[in-house]
């Protein structure tokens, strides 16, 4: 039991360490009751996970995802102060909820400190790309120039601005690796499954300054989710 009055139990510990701060993007699986046991919502019976930001949900969920790891599921009573607060049409008093945590991201509206410029510690290819990774992969698979691919990811310029990110949709986006900038054509290749990366791709990689692409060096955080 937390000091705000939130109770909760492990149902299935997590398989990393990685907890979800107040601003990042999650995606779930939960179903919620009233104190009688009447179910009012569930991502499960829809046969759909969901996601969203954790700080546009209420305060107790917010409170209990934030204590989750990858992969664990949670049971979680919300007192009616941190829940619906008596809302119209909403339950009262305590909910229940089920949440099972399957991955979160860092929100695309928040631009990575290091925006600006590679910092010292990141790796540079031949061309003038630079990456760092972000979290190891889950396999030794890599793709190849040519190879279809499954991916999450964020863009921003170098002054911070979000221009395109496949995040707030909670699904991956398919592309062939030979279709996309250069920069792409060589960064994701260096990835092996699961792996989440930042690239810093100077403007000749990137959209050369033509057409109606962001300008100068971009920034993208890209997750391999998948070689298909």
């Amino acid at each position: 039991k937390s000091s705000t009055g939130l109770i909760s139990k492990t149902i299935r510990p997590g398989t990393t360490d990685e907890k979800p701060i107040a601003t990042d993007v999650v995606t779930v699986n939960y179903t919620g009751w009233r104190s009688d046991g009447m179910m009012f919502d569930s991502s499960v019976a829809r046969g759909a996970a969901s996601t969203f930001p954790l700080d546009r949900v209420m305060a107790g969920w917010r409170e209990c995802v934030m204590l989750m790891t990858i992969g664990e599921t949670r049971r979680c009573w919300v007192p009616q102060a941190l829940a619906y607060a008596g809302r119209a049409g909403r339950p009262t008093g305590t909910v229940v909820f089920d949440i099972e945590l399957i991955d979160f991201r860092p929100s695309p509206l928040i631009a990575p400190p290091d925006v600006k410029a590679p910092p010292a510690d990141a790796k540079r290819t031949a061309s003038g790309l630079a990456y760092k990774v972000l979290r190891p992969g889950k396999s030794s698979r890599s793709p190849s120039p040519f190879s279809q691919v499954s991916v999450h990811y964020t863009g921003w310029t170098t002054d911070g601005r979000m221009f395109d990110s496949s995040v707030p949709t909670g699904q991956p986006r398919s592309m062939r690796l030979d279709e996309v900038i250069k920069g792409w054509s060589e960064g994701v290749p260096l990835m092996t499954e699961g792996e989440r990366t930042r690239f810093w791709i100077p403007e000749n990689l990137a959209y050369g300054g033509k057409g109606d692409g962001p300008r100068g060096m971009l920034v993208f955080d890209i997750e391999l989710v998948a070689i298909q």
